[in-house]
């Protein structure tokens, strides 16, 4: 999968398929985008090629009061990925809505929806959680197997 800001300055190319895919209705999520929620597929830094122009990075705040680092492109501001705290530098959450296909990702799991817009509804069938959830129970295995390769890793840096 290949994606890329507006105006095409920023292109990334990404190898296999997310960790996970999150639509985070929070209230900052919703904020930051300006819509009813964010959708992120999370890839493991290693994955994200970069093959155009490197982005530029914003902190900005969070409701945990730790921020995020947003990868925006320098030309048309675009937020690309997020890097948040939790996870550091390791783990990009790229935003669908860049990838040139963004409709085969479509979320493993809606979270915070305890603050989600009163007008959104769940499919059928939809893992949907009010605030968070424990990673060992909604991760596959396959993506549980590697964030230990990745957390190995960056244990021998």
């Amino acid at each position: 999968m290949e994606g890329g800001c507006t105006c095409g300055h920023v292109r990334y190319r990404l190898a296999g398929k997310p960790l996970i895919v999150h639509a985070c209705h929070c209230s900052w999520c919703q904020r930051e985008t300006g819509t009813a929620h964010a959708l992120n597929a999370l890839y493991e830094a290693n994955r994200v090629e970069h093959l155009k122009a490197e982005p530029e990075f914003i902190q900005t705040p969070t409701a945990s009061g730790r921020g995020q680092r947003i990868a925006r492109c320098p030309n048309c501001k675009v937020a690309i990925w997020s890097n948040y705290p939790q996870a550091g530098p390791m783990v990009r959450f790229v935003r669908v809505g860049t990838m040139d296909s963004p409709g085969e990702y479509p979320p493993d799991i809606h979270i915070f929806t305890s603050s989600k817009l009163p007008w959104v509804t769940f499919p059928d069938g939809a893992r949907v959680v009010a605030e968070s959830y424990k990673l060992d129970e909604v991760w596959s295995d396959e993506a549980k197997e590697r964030r230990r390769i990745m957390r190995d890793r960056a244990a021998k840096k």
